[in-house]
């Protein structure tokens, strides 16, 4: 075997050797002679390749947080840091969107340019990570590690599927911790808004020894964060009326409004202390609900984590380590008190008892108010456990192999949810009665505050939800020197990897069976089997010549096999070129795939009521040419219809026939060191992604919009697959939102750096400042379709997309004084559902200012103390909004806010 291997070499570099010339694996700029010295430096491996090196410029790419700038960032929670990225757009829960977020409420993530949560690949210390939630989710949920643990952050922003696997479209996220720590350290960190809510409480403690044989770390976390009322921020919902912003409301009202037979809408009476029986003509101005006051702009999470990290040596040449983290995460979500009537039809004959108006009726929509708002409630338990084994061989080769093996399990649900099948028999009055202790008491939903306690206490219960994800791998990885060239020695890394992945999640059972008012959901329940193998090699080819102090040619391959799917082979191919000592430039080039995850591929069929703007409502006050005007009246909606609210009733879920999507990505960058600037590095990158059979859930604002802007209907999304009206009424009675593989998607920009170290009145001081310009991001939902545009777009469902987005800092420190001041940027953006000229079509540029200053006392004690929004910025008004009147997934909503921190350590 030893004997083909380097019958293999000795082929490799024959083929290699005409256009080899002498520098070592390391990228560096150097002489020959240097070429030993950088050998024997302390390699490390970086984000974007398996192979050791000492310099990491030349990889790709990478942005690096380091633990000076999150100490700096004041930041809790990992999604903070993550998502102030000029590279971070669209959809990604925080705590001001979780509460609607279809990854599970009270989750957290990243979504680096915009592809989706589920495009890019985060890892902790180079493995990955279960996914989180509360069952069969699609992504890692970023509140799981502590910030208090980390070393730093690395964000590869560039395709990596063929070093990683799947997953690894957009990019990396590589969270590395804190290892060999010696002595202990308590922190405890407290915050709020000027507003005097949002409290924020964080305790961490470490403790660590290190000896000649090995180290050990543990740790202990904990946070709180505190809720804050959306009414706080913005008091209604609004929406424009005549050229002004009026609330809105919901048309979900708390006394019922309801259609008589001859087709008259009427709402019942809404005083406390009216008459129960009064009921009038139907006005969203007089009778729309204010939702506002019953929902949060932040929603508290409480976090507990405990970890033990640790290393021991066996001998000279082989460790055993480990890494065990647990992680409890409580979290609730404020919500408005529910509907009757929207899951269920509620119809009342003209002779039921509590029936005033002498005509049979439909109840369309009833807010149960006395039953007061609902609270939605996780409870999740996180488990990551990897054991393994590393070590050398020889002088230039290191080998690992590990076991990795996380579960995550929750369980959740919401409180005050209404029993249809109860509903229905308080209102049969064959089986109800009035007599006093009744087991089914009669009910009058016609008005408020005609439903007795009695009637609360009977159709009233609390839901609960169980779930969970699984994830098993085993890998083991080989990287070294393989020979050498005249131009250095050719560096290898290859390894296997066994994954198994496995989602669940199991409704309460009224909730299945389409009983419990709220969106009907089915059983999840999936796994698949992933069996990979990987090469990549770098190879120099040229080392000092004119106008190549080196140059390395990076190669990478990739072997999957999923049992579901079958192989797929991907690829990567790079070039790093030191022209000069001052100028570096790289390429990359890369295959990636991703398959279709758990939910997405065995999620039940379920509907919710989302966010959607119909774009016929108010049409028949248009121009009679325009073509809104024209396919709405063509399509029978009522002249002077108007949407009742801002929901519509959505069809989601899974579907099983969806294949792997494919992507193809290309960076190109420069990195500039001018000699006349000591301390200035200049970065440039260029990057572009297709992606092919792309999986995707097209939101219904968007299919309304694209449909009836397509002249004659012509648009597949007028197809009664997409969505179907109600003829009577107008309204949107079926929405579909179901994943579908789609054609392609295409995004393309460019990435812009700037790092500058300097001293400034004795002051050492580094400014820094990344920018991302996005200039396309266009889906094509299907062959032959046109493409949806949504580069310098907010979209109401997937986020926003802005041109520009970047962030700028400047650090100061001397002796016992640092502080800094950071600038993040969001550029302007249209509303896509929106029409020209509308208030909210349009959402200005933001900058948001934080500041903060530390003090170390001595040795042992640090004090910082910081403002972010230091001017209290308010987020713009979003005519498509999300909550709160703005795109919760983009703007901050909380204002101007301070925090302190004291840290001992002995």
């Amino acid at each position: 075997m030893f004997h083909n291997r380097s019958i293999l070499a000795i082929a490799i570099g024959s083929l290699l050797y005409a256009g080899a010339t002498g520098t070592s694996i390391a990228q560096s700029a150097t002489t020959e002679t240097e070429s030993d010295e950088i050998r024997s430096m302390d390699a490390v491996t970086v984000t974007g390749s398996r192979i050791k090196r000492a310099q990491i410029s030349g990889v790709g790419p990478v942005t690096v947080i380091d633990a000076e700038a999150i100490e700096r960032s004041g930041a809790i929670s990992v999604e903070t840091l993550l998502q102030r990225l000029p590279a971070s757009a669209g959809f990604a829960g925080n705590q001001t969107n979780a509460y609607w977020a279809d990854n599970g409420y009270g989750t957290t993530q990243v979504n680096l340019r915009g592809l989706g949560i589920n495009r890019t690949l985060v890892l902790l210390n180079g493995r990955r990570v279960v996914n989180g939630g509360t069952g069969a989710n699609s992504s890692v949920d970023l509140n799981v590690i502590p910030v208090a643990l980390i070393e730093r952050v690395e964000v590869l922003k560039d395709g990596a599927s063929a070093i990683y696997g799947a997953d690894a479209v957009a990019g990396v996220v590589n969270i590395i911790t804190k290892k060999g720590f010696d002595g202990a350290e308590a922190s405890v960190r407290y915050g709020q808004t000027f507003e005097g809510d949002g409290e924020e409480t964080a305790f961490d403690l470490s403790f660590g020894v290190t000896g000649e044989r090995g180290s050990l770390m543990g740790a202990i976390n904990y946070t709180d964060s505190g809720e804050v009322n959306m009414a706080s921020r913005a008091p209604c919902g609004l929406g424009e009326s005549n050229g002004k912003l009026v609330c809105v409301g919901s048309s979900s009202t708390i006394g019922g409004h309801a259609v008589l037979a001859d087709g008259r809408r009427i709402n019942f009476n809404q005083d406390p202390n009216g008459d129960g029986d009064f009921y009038e003509t139907y006005s969203p101005a007089k009778h729309n609900f204010n939702s506002n006051p019953y929902l949060n702009a932040v929603n508290p999470i409480q976090r507990l984590s405990f970890s033990v990290f640790g290393n021991l040596s066996l001998n000279d040449s082989t460790t055993l380590f480990t890494e065990l983290m647990y992680t409890n995460r409580q979290s609730d979500q404020l919500a408005t008190p529910g509907t009757i009537g929207l899951y269920r039809p509620i119809r009342i004959s003209a002779s039921h008892p509590t029936n005033p108006t002498g005509q049979d009726l439909l109840l369309q929509r009833r807010r149960l108010l006395e039953a007061g708002p609902r609270h939605f409630y996780q409870d999740v338990d996180t488990f990551r456990t990897v054991i393994g084994m590393e070590g050398q061989l020889g002088t230039s080769w290191d080998w690992s192999m590990a076991l990795n093996w996380g579960r995550n399990t929750g369980i959740d649900g919401s409180t005050d949810v209404a029993n249809l099948d109860r509903v229905d028999q308080t209102l049969d009055t064959t089986v109800c009665s009035n007599a006093p202790g009744a087991a089914i008491p009669c009910a009058d939903y016609l008005g408020y505050g005609d439903v007795t306690q009695e009637v609360l206490d009977y159709i009233m219960f609390t839901s609960r939800d169980s779930g969970g994800n699984e994830q098993r791998s085993f890998s083991a990885n080989l990287s070294g020197e393989l020979f050498e060239l005249p131009a250095g020695w050719v560096g290898l890394a290859t390894g296997v990897e066994i994954r198994e992945e496995r989602g669940w999640r199991d409704p309460d059972p009224l909730t299945v069976l389409g009983i419990a008012n709220t969106n009907q959901q089915d059983p999840i329940a999936g796994e698949y089997l992933a069996k990979e193998a990987f090469v990549e090699l770098a190879v120099p080819l040229l080392q000092g010549m004119a106008f190549a102090d080196y140059m390395t040619l990076n190669v990478a391959g990739r072997y999957s096999h999923y049992d579901m799917f079958g192989a797929d082979t991907n690829y990567k191919v790079g070039l790093d070129w030191q022209i000069v000592p001052s100028l570096k430039v790289r390429a990359n080039y890369a295959t990636a795939f991703r398959i279709p995850n758990v939910p997405e591929l065995f999620g039940g069929v379920s509907e919710g009521n989302l966010t959607t703007t119909d774009p016929c409502s108010g049409w028949s006050s248009l121009p009679s040419t325009s073509v809104l005007y024209q396919n709405c009246q063509a399509s029978g909606v009522p002249v002077g219809y108007r949407q009742l609210g801002n929901t519509v009733l959505t069809t989601v879920g899974g579907n099983p026939d969806l294949k792997p999507e494919d992507a193809e990505t290309l960076t190109v960058g420069a990195v500039w060191t001018p000699s006349f600037a000591p301390g200035l590095t200049l970065t440039a990158d260029y990057f572009s992604i297709r992606i092919d059979d792309a999986i995707q859930r097209i939101d219904g604002s968007t299919k309304l919009a694209v449909c009836y802007n397509t002249p004659g209907l012509a648009h597949p999304f007028c197809s009664s697959e997409h969505f179907t009206r109600n003829p009577l009424t107008g309204e949107i009675d079926f929405l579909s939102a179901q994943p579908v593989n789609t054609a392609s998607e295409r995004v393309s920009g460019i990435d812009l750096g700037v790092l500058y170290e300097f001293d400034l009145a004795g002051f050492d001081a580094t400014a820094s400042w990344d920018v991302s310009y996005l200039r396309n991001y266009d889906v094509r939902p299907f062959v032959g379709a046109d493409e949806i545009n949504y580069a310098g777009k907010i979209t109401g469902g997937r986020g926003s997309y802005t041109h520009w987005r970047s962030f700028g800092s400047l650090t100061l420190s001397r002796e016992k004084w640092s502080g800094s001041y950071s600038i993040q940027y969001i550029g302007p953006a249209d509303d896509i559902n929106a029409s020209p000229g509308d208030i909210g079509d349009h959402a200005p540029s933001v900058a948001y200012h934080n500041v903060q200053v530390k003090y170390e006392m001595n040795d042992a004690l640090a004090v910082s103390f910081g403002i972010d929004n230091l001017f209290d910025k308010d987020a713009p008004f979003i005519q498509s909004w999300t909550d709160a009147n703005t795109d919760t997934m983009t703007y901050d909503l909380l204002g101007r806010r301070w925090n302190v921190k004291a840290t001992y350590r002995w």
